[in-house]
């Protein structure tokens, strides 16, 4: 009997951790910047930090995190994301920084308008004559304080 109820009792906490893990990776997803569960566009997050300008991963050399895929353009860019994914992905989900700085608002990025500042990838709006990146250098310390705190409060 005891061997049965220990038994039940590990499937259910394996079962309900598997659901809470699957829970908070939809939740992620959902507050992520992703294009079918794509983040930054398909471009590699490792090629920012790393070679200084972003370039687009391949569909073949993939990996996830908690929800959100990335394409890679290389297999050692790849491992390197796989070792410490936080070090490499966007701020604030792959939203507009400049937007979340002033509005708290998820706004769209061209990953091809970025800023790589204390080793964090920082990507903006740059659209129609409106390029957000200008925005944010003239005011980045107030900016960034705000977007960490409007982030935080979307992403609990």
């Amino acid at each position: 009997m005891y061997k049965l109820l220990t038994s039940t009792l590990l499937l259910l906490t394996l079962f309900s951790t598997n659901v809470q893990s699957q829970n908070n990776a939809q939740k992620r997803a959902e507050e992520c910047n992703v294009s079918n569960a794509v983040g930054i566009q398909g471009y590699d997050p490792v090629s920012f930090l790393i070679q200084g300008e972003g370039g687009k991963g391949k569909k073949e050399t993939v990996a996830t995190t908690e929800g959100v895929t990335y394409y890679f353009s290389s297999t050692t860019n790849k491992e390197a994301f796989v070792k410490n994914p936080s070090y490499y992905e966007p701020q604030y989900g792959g939203w507009c920084a400049y937007a979340m700085g002033n509005s708290g608002e998820k706004v769209e990025v061209d990953p091809e308008t970025f800023k790589i500042k204390d080793g964090k990838l920082f990507l903006f709006y740059n659209f129609y004559f409106n390029n957000t990146l200008k925005s944010w250098n003239k005011d980045e310390t107030n900016l960034k304080s705000k977007a960490d705190a409007n982030w935080k409060n979307i992403y609990k």
